[in-house]
């Protein structure tokens, strides 16, 4: 069999009963139950949330996105072997951690399936919260530069290249284009401070200034917790993106939940520990894949530079990379996803299939 078998790339197009416009991203499908459905399972199932609450089949895919673009192979590969799979298992390890510790719980309700997530609707925080124990990536870019202010953050001279940095800083952007905040850019991904959290909160779709307290504590409780358990088995957490929503609990209040995923190779730099005390990064995350891009190709900066976007998409879509790139993605998610559970990814023969079987049967979602 061969490895175009094993990937699914294309998610959007799966059987499951829905009377909304299927949302795709770069790499998540997201399918909205009818109200029937949503209701039905809750009861059948014993979800934990209101019997009113809209649920929704999410469905990963096994695309790389970098530079805001989708890759592809030789020889028709469309993917990465075992990277839906790797992720979803890591982000199903650090949100049970999250839950049994105590800090938050998670939009996830139920995994039928490595590729599948059953999710209760959340009403998203619009802030893609980046925390940084290391400076690097365009961090230092920028900070090599001259630039020492990030986020309302001043930072000192005389950092050097992803050295670990005094404590562990947060420097937020937006996520999606917000409208009529003073101080704030209308552009997706524009850097924000706390002040301008704080001041216009509710823009940002928190419900009260408290929780920017909370969302900060469960910051910095959630990177540590996933810090201490990569240091436990030889990695370094260096980065990471965390997102936030707002769901019902039983009594009808809104409770803050972590959400889309955590921890990961896709939202995170990860660096072997034994490597970095011998002077070397070798990473155990997509950085690596971004890397390689710039290095693959003559002009870099058509990757780095936003106003260049035409020629980027056009460099992703005329260019299928060596089978052998791909490959080495693939020993790096399996590798590390393996490491973390502390257990094997098996690789779904026909994903496709198995899913809309086991959301047919089990399920009673496909006609």
């Amino acid at each position: 069999m061969s490895y175009s078998d094993k990937i699914l790339a294309i998610n959007n197009d799966l059987p499951i009963r829905t009377d909304l416009p299927v949302h795709s991203g770069k790499v998540r499908s997201v399918y909205w139950l009818t109200a029937a459905d949503s209701q039905r399972l809750i009861q059948q199932k014993s979800y934990n949330v209101p019997l009113d609450t809209p649920l929704a089949i999410m469905v990963i895919s096994d695309r790389i996105s970098a530079f805001d673009c989708i890759w592809h192979g030789e020889n028709g590969l469309s993917g990465v072997p075992g990277k839906g799979a790797a992720l979803n298992a890591i982000s199903n390890h650090w949100f049970g951690l999250f839950k049994q510790q105590g800090l938050a719980d998670s939009h996830i309700l139920d995994i039928p399936h490595p590729f599948v997530w059953i999710v209760q609707k959340a009403k998203p925080v619009r802030i893609e919260a980046i925390c940084r124990q290391y400076i690097t990536g365009s961090m230092w870019r920028a900070y090599e530069k001259g630039e020492r202010d990030f986020c309302g953050i001043t930072l000192e001279d005389g950092l050097v290249k992803d050295g670990k940095l005094n404590e562990l800083l947060f420097t937020p952007s937006t996520k999606g284009i917000l409208r009529n905040i003073p101080g704030v850019p209308e552009a997706d991904d524009v850097n924000i401070t706390r002040q301008n959290i704080a001041d216009n909160y509710q823009a940002f779709n928190f419900e009260s200034l408290d929780d920017i307290s909370l969302y900060e504590t469960l910051l910095r409780d959630g990177f540590n917790l996933i810090a201490k358990a990569l240091a436990d088995i030889g990695q370094i957490f260096v980065d990471t993106k965390f997102e936030f929503g707002y769901v019902k609990d039983l009594d009808g209040n809104n409770k803050l939940i972590y959400m889309d995923e955590v921890g990961t190779p896709d939202s995170s730099r990860i660096w072997d520990a034994h490597q970095y005390r011998q002077g070397m990064i070798v990473e155990n995350s997509k950085e690596g894949f971004r890397q390689l891009l710039l290095n693959h190709f003559p002009d870099p900066d058509i990757l780095l530079n936003k106003n260049r976007m035409p020629e980027r998409e056009s460099l992703a879509r005329d260019n299928a990379l060596p089978l052998e790139v791909l490959l080495d993605v693939s020993k790096t998610y399996i590798g590390i996803a393996e490491k973390i559970t502390g257990k094997k990814i098996v690789l779904s023969a026909k994903p496709k299939a198995e899913i809309i079987q086991i959301l047919r049967d089990e399920y009673q979602l496909v006609d």
